[in-house]
């Protein structure tokens, strides 16, 4: 809690997610003297999501996709606990932290007087085989990022052994774009002959889009000679995917972007969740039970205006959930954060060519993936302090 003999007050920063980057520039231009601030992340960088289908097909190297930690938390004198949180209790003002040290069962206990959550997405692996008996062991899963980012090396070097099987699970955006950079890459470097299947889950492929947008998709998956099962994936055995409608699809390399979960942890945090366990939050960010609790990012939802789950929403709540942090802390008035009705939404189809859409509208070229590439490379830059 508080110092009382100096007055400073503790701000606990949980995760390090697209939000609170923007919350450690912010404070390494301005951090009040009054206030100790902590961040609790596994990582010394963060790995931009949005860059991954680039990486994955070869246009980024995996430094290019990451944004440096240290000279953030350095300019704003930010304290680091390298770790994961184990548990939160609200009603405390306390954070559980499982610290990354040696002994796996290293935990630390860190108090606040405010704290701010964006642990990003996170896929709950005793959940998961509840639903896909197999996917816990056998799936490459694209959460959490930095895992698949370290793996991906791996199935180049098989690809360049031997031609592969790879299905994708997931018919989003995630699933599409990946698929479509793996395609790219292994055809490119890879020995001939590699197939590539995604399994959508039931619906036609990019079924959140508008359906302009969905007929660009599937021209491009056949372009692509990319496979489509419209059918739920059920489990997985080694060398096998296994779908609903009782088929069994060869698989060397099963790769997961399927939807992901709230955090175990939040279970018992005394924290307002949704039905689905995320964290609610008001128009400020700002927990609908506990005021000196913020949240941004996957793990929140807003109870107000509910919106999708993905890194561009992430993105334009943090100038928000700074000013706001700053605001509580200061005891002044908190700004509303209201989230675009319409983004601007560019997936790539493997590196060169990518669809644009923003609303009813939609197009797509060589010009939308360069587009793409320049905002993506400005966000990195945007956080760079080397």
């Amino acid at each position: 809690m508080a110092n009382h003999k100096t007055g400073v007050k503790k701000l606990v920063l949980l995760g390090a997610g697209h939000a609170h980057v923007h919350v450690l520039s912010s404070l390494a231009r301005q951090r009040p003297r009054d206030l100790e601030v902590t961040l609790v992340t596994p990582q010394d960088h963060q790995t931009y999501s949005g860059m991954v289908p680039g990486f994955v097909a070869g246009c980024y190297a995996g430094h290019e996709c990451r944004i440096a930690l240290t000279p953030l938390m350095r300019s704003a004198g930010v304290q680091w606990v390298a770790g994961h949180c184990a548990g939160l209790r609200a009603a405390e003002q306390m954070v559980d932290v499982s610290v990354r040290a040696e002994a796996p069962a290293d935990a630390v206990s860190l108090d606040y007087d405010l704290l701010s959550i964006d642990t990003g997405a996170v896929v709950d692996r005793l959940r998961l085989e509840q639903v896909m008996p197999g996917a816990a062991e056998h799936a490459l899963m694209l959460r959490p990022i930095d895992r698949f980012v370290h793996l991906w090396p791996q199935v180049l070097a098989l690809a360049r052994r031997r031609p592969l099987q790879v299905v994708v699970v997931g018919g989003g955006a995630a699933g599409l774009e990946v698929l479509m950079a793996a395609r790219q890459r292994l055809l490119r470097d890879g020995v001939a002959g590699s197939r590539f299947t995604l399994v959508t889950g039931g619906a036609e492929p990019g079924s959140s889009y508008p359906a302009g947008v969905r007929r660009r998709i599937s021209r491009q998956l056949k372009a692509h000679g990319i496979a489509v099962v419209q059918d739920t994936c059920i489990g997985m055995d080694a060398g096998l995917v296994r779908v609903a409608g009782g088929g069994v699809l060869p698989c060397d390399v099963p790769i997961l972007a399927i939807g992901t979960h709230a955090p175990a942890w939040l279970l018992n945090s005394g924290l307002n969740l949704s039905p689905q366990g995320h964290i609610l939050v008001n128009a400020f960010q700002q927990s609908t039970s506990h005021d000196n609790v913020f949240a941004a990012g996957d793990v929140a939802t807003r109870a107000d205006r509910p919106h999708p789950k993905s890194g561009v929403y992430a993105v334009r709540a943090g100038p928000a959930l700074a000013t706001n942090l700053m605001a509580w802390h200061a005891g002044a008035p908190l700004k509303p954060h209201h989230p675009p009705s319409r983004t601007l939404n560019l997936l790539s189809c493997g590196s060169g060519h990518a669809i644009a859409s923003w609303g009813p509208f939609h197009a797509e070229g060589a010009w939308a993936w360069r587009w793409k590439d320049r905002i993506d490379r400005a966000f990195i830059r945007r956080y760079c302090l080397n």
